[in-house]
């Protein structure tokens, strides 16, 4: 349906950048399967104002969840909509 094909379009265009699919990748590792924002700037060699802006756009597109924590936001992936597209995509 239409609207299902613009969720997945807008998925797609969220993971067309290499931070972002790094970033993915980061917090889907991660132990607890969440990430803080503070603990990928390093790994990314990015500012915290850039991997937060990419942080937005994947959250935006509903790949990742935000969960704020005091002064800190953690991030989880959302694994639905990358189902969706893997079996798009195969």
């Amino acid at each position: 349906d239409a609207g299902e094909a613009e969720r997945l379009a807008t998925a797609l265009k969220a993971l067309a950048d290499p931070a972002r699919l790094r970033l993915l990748s980061l917090i889907q590792a991660q132990p607890s399967g969440e990430a803080c924002v503070c603990h990928l700037t390093e790994p990314l060699g990015l500012s915290q104002p850039t991997v937060s802006h990419h942080l937005k756009v994947l959250r935006e597109a509903g790949l990742v969840e935000r969960e704020q924590r005091g002064n800190w936001a953690y991030f989880r992936v959302v694994h639905a909509p990358l189902a969706a597209l893997r079996e798009l995509l195969v």
